[in-house]
């Protein structure tokens, strides 16, 4: 369906149920498309951007292979939620197991952070940063 015949789907849905007075205070209607895989990548990758920014803070890098995006994108993506649930993904799949390695130690200021995809799922791994490049 086109995004015409959608609005006057809705609006004819709307004349059922409303009155005239209140639809004639309706502005504008605004039919909003479904995500594309590209998009959802894109949400992905801000959110991510967002938790290497908060880490940096303690001197860690994060890097994750397309394959460990794409794991997050997939868990993430819900035909009727769009990309609503990717947040919590990121937080139970990434964060989560991320501020857990952090207070056992696992990973030192000064490391990046590899993610990648594996049978068991998400892994982790530290990756000294060469000091000439730290700077």
């Amino acid at each position: 369906r086109n995004a015409a015949q959608l609005r006057n789907k809705v609006l004819l849905a709307v004349q059922e149920h409303f009155r005239p007075e209140f639809i004639n205070r309706i502005d504008d209607m605004i039919v909003f498309e479904p995500l594309q895989m590209d998009q959802l990548n894109d949400v992905a990758r801000i959110q991510v951007l967002e938790l290497t920014e908060r880490l940096l803070s303690q001197e860690l890098g994060l890097s994750l292979t397309e394959q460990a995006l794409d794991v997050l994108v997939r868990e993430g993506f819900d035909p009727v939620y769009g990309a609503r649930p990717m947040r919590r993904v990121i937080q139970k799949r990434l964060e989560n197991p991320l501020a857990e390695a952090l207070l056992a130690g696992t990973f030192q200021p000064g490391d990046n952070i590899m993610v990648d995809a594996g049978n068991e799922g998400l892994t982790f791994a530290p990756k000294k940063v060469p000091q000439a490049q730290a700077a």
